[in-house]
């Protein structure tokens, strides 16, 4: 028996609909890291072993040990492998804005294209965010964000709608039935609650784009691209999560502190 064949985070996947397999792996890998069954600072399989051991293939192990990376609890050295992460990251813009608001510059403003309006179950990294369990559904808004005809943005949002949580709010719930396709989900939020919205966070880090995102932003999968992780609170619980990659073709960036 291959010693991968008994460690708790291996075996088939049992995936829900409309659950991409690359979240799967994700929440899978993340559960054992944060249970720790993976222990921190530990070696990780390679992208194969790991592959072996879920039944998936390695573009698949691969596209979620990126998105593991990107949230802090994987790390890679060059030549050695993929590691656990010393330390696991907080669970949290300083000052809260819509990023097409934080991606205009004068003279030349963007326009937002939604790309997927979807309801899924939530990863082990996105339910906290939200105020969810894992695999409870969430609201999904996939958008990409351009200036002067270049896509610099993609763009994901996430919001609960589990009853009693803000994201069931009479206000929320009407802006969001809105049709308008010109705007994010947080300027569509942000819209009917206003200052009520807060505080929140705003985690800043590098990545590469990965195949998927890739062929939205006109890039090649290999491209560095710099990761904001944005979290919103409302009545003092987790609302809302945000995940925005942006290319180097977007430009300089102010950071504004509440």
């Amino acid at each position: 028996m291959n010693n991968l064949d008994v460690r708790p985070w291996a075996g088939p996947l049992n995936t829900q609909q409309g659950l991409p397999l690359r979240v799967a792996v994700y929440s899978r890998i993340a559960e054992a890291v944060r249970g720790g069954t993976l222990l921190p600072g530990s070696l990780l399989p390679t992208e194969a072993e790991l592959g072996a051991a879920m039944e998936v293939s390695r573009t698949v192990v691969r596209e979620a040990l990126m998105l593991l990376e990107e949230d802090g609890l994987v790390r890679a050295r060059r030549g050695v492998g993929r590691f656990v992460t010393d330390s696991l990251p907080r669970l949290g813009i300083e000052r809260i804005q819509p990023f097409e608001e934080l991606l205009t510059t004068p003279g030349h403003p963007v326009s937002v294209e939604r790309v997927q309006t979807v309801h899924q179950p939530a990863s082990q990294f996105i339910a906290p965010g939200i105020g969810v369990r894992p695999d409870e559904d969430f609201l999904l808004w996939e958008t990409v964000i351009s200036r002067d005809g270049e896509e610099i943005a993609h763009l994901q949002e996430h919001i609960s709608t589990q009853p009693g949580t803000p994201g069931c709010l009479d206000d929320v719930t009407a802006a969001l039935a809105a049709p308008s396709e010109s705007g994010t989900l947080l300027a569509a939020i942000a819209g009917v609650l206003g200052p009520a919205l807060g505080p929140g966070r705003c985690e800043i880090g590098l990545t590469t784009v990965g195949p998927s995102r890739a062929k939205l932003l006109a890039l090649r999968p290999s491209d560095p691209v710099m990761v904001l992780t944005q979290y919103v609170r409302y009545g003092g619980v987790p609302f809302y999560l945000a995940k925005c990659l942006i290319p180097a073709r977007a430009g300089y960036l102010s950071v504004q502190q509440s």
